[in-house]
C-alpha cells in the first residue's frame, strides 16, 4: 500500500499563497489529513488546476471542486506548531470549512485556543477558550509517542516532540497496516541546539527502516550551507540534513539508499536570480552519503510513494 501525497503549500516564509500544507492519504481511500495548515483554498485551486486530484472523484453539485476537498476528503488537521505559516491558511478557512478535529500536542493547542481562535485574532472556531466557543474544530491532544486512529481513514497517527529554537515543534508518524509515513515540522538539528529530540525520533523510527515499511520522510531544509549555525533560528541546511540522516542509518544499522525524502520549507529569497531550492538540491546531492533520493517539494506536486 502506498501513500498520495499533493502539496497545497511548500515554502518556509514570504510567499502567503505557497506556506508549508501537505495532503496525505493511503492509496486505499480517498479521504486524508492535512500535515500543517499555512496555505490551504489556494493551494487546493491550484493543485486542482494543475490535475493533482481527479476532478472524475468529485461529484458534489454544490460545491467546488476545491470545496469538495476541504469539505470531504480532508478529514483532520496535524499542526507541527503554532507559527504562521503553519497555520494561516487554516484560519482563512475556517468561517466555511467543515467540522474537524485539530490534532496536535497540548503546547501547540494550548497556543491555537489562547493566542489565535480568542476573538481578538479571530473568532473563537474552537471547543476551548474563550467564550462563545463555536466547536468547529475538537482540539485533540496527541501524547507523544501513543498512536491514535484519525476520523474516516485507515490511518493512524503518532506525534513525537521536535525542538524548533526553543519552540515545541512535532514529527508525525501516518501509518496504515504496516505502511508509514513521517512528516516533520520544522526542527533544527540536534547538536547546535544541545537536544536529543531527533535522536529520539530516529531511535523511535528505526525498526520500521529495518523492516523496509517506511515509504518516505518529508523533512525540512530552510537554508543553504552559507547560514550560519548561529542563526539557523531552530532550521536545518543540508549539512544538516546529511548529519541527521546519518544518525538515522546509523541507529537502524541498515542502508538508507533510495528511501525518499522529500525536502520541505525552502526559504525564498527576494535576491535577484537567486534561485535557493535549486541551490539546495545541488547542496544535498553533492554529499548524500546515505543515498537517499532527494525530492524538493514545490506547490501542485502530487506524489504516489
Amino acid at each position: 500500500m502506498d501513500f498520495d501525497i499533493v502539496v497545497l503549500g511548500a515554502e518556509g516564509g514570504l510567499e502567503d499563497g505557497n506556506l508549508s500544507a501537505y495532503f496525505i492519504r493511503p492509496t486505499t481511500s480517498d479521504k486524508g489529513v492535512l500535515c500543517d495548515a499555512g496555505t490551504i483554498l489556494h493551494g487546493l485551486k491550484k493543485a486542482t488546476k494543475a490535475g493533482a486530484f481527479d476532478k472524475r472523484a468529485l461529484t458534489s453539485k454544490t460545491l467546488s471542486p476545491e470545496g469538495e476537498i476541504l469539505h470531504d476528503r480532508i478529514t483532520a488537521y496535524l499542526v507541527s506548531h503554532a507559527h504562521l505559516d503553519h497555520i494561516a491558511g487554516l484560519v482563512a478557512v475556517s468561517p466555511d470549512d467543515a467540522p474537524k478535529p485539530i490534532l496536535a500536542l497540548p503546547s501547540v493547542n494550548a497556543v491555537l485556543a489562547e493566542h489565535v481562535f480568542n476573538w481578538q485574532i479571530w473568532p473563537n472556531m474552537g471547543d476551548r477558550g474563550p467564550t462563545p466557543r463555536l466547536g468547529l474544530y475538537h482540539y485533540q491532544d496527541l501524547e507523544p509517542g501513543k498512536a491514535v486512529s484519525l476520523p474516516q481513514t485507515p490511518l493512524q497517527v503518532q506525534a513525537y516532540p521536535l525542538n524548533h529554537g526553543g519552540v515545541e515543534s512535532t514529527a508525525f508518524l501516518l501509518t496504515s497496516g504496516s505502511d508509514a509515513l513521517l512528516y516533520l515540522g520544522d526542527t533544527g538539528p540536534d547538536t547546535p541546539q544541545h537536544s536529543d529530540n531527533l535522536h529520539h525520533l530516529w531511535q523511535a523510527i528505526a525498526p520500521l527502516v529495518q523492516q523496509k515499511r517506511l515509504h518516505a520522510i518529508l523533512m525540512e531544509c530552510s537554508y543553504d550551507n552559507s547560514q550560519p549555525t548561529s542563526r539557523l533560528y531552530g532550521h536545518l541546511t543540508p549539512h544538516w540534513v546529511q548529519e541527521e540522516l546519518e544518525d538515522l542509518q546509523t541507529i537502524a544499522g541498515t542502508s538508507l539508499q533510495g528511501l525518499p525524502v522529500i525536502i520541505t520549507h525552502v526559504k525564498p529569497t527576494l535576491k535577484h536570480q537567486d534561485d535557493p531550492v535549486g541551490h539546495i538540491f545541488g547542496e544535498l546531492n553533492a554529499t548524500n552519503t546515505t543515498g537517499v533520493h532527494f525530492i524538493m517539494a514545490r506547490q501542485s506536486l502530487h506524489l504516489r510513494l
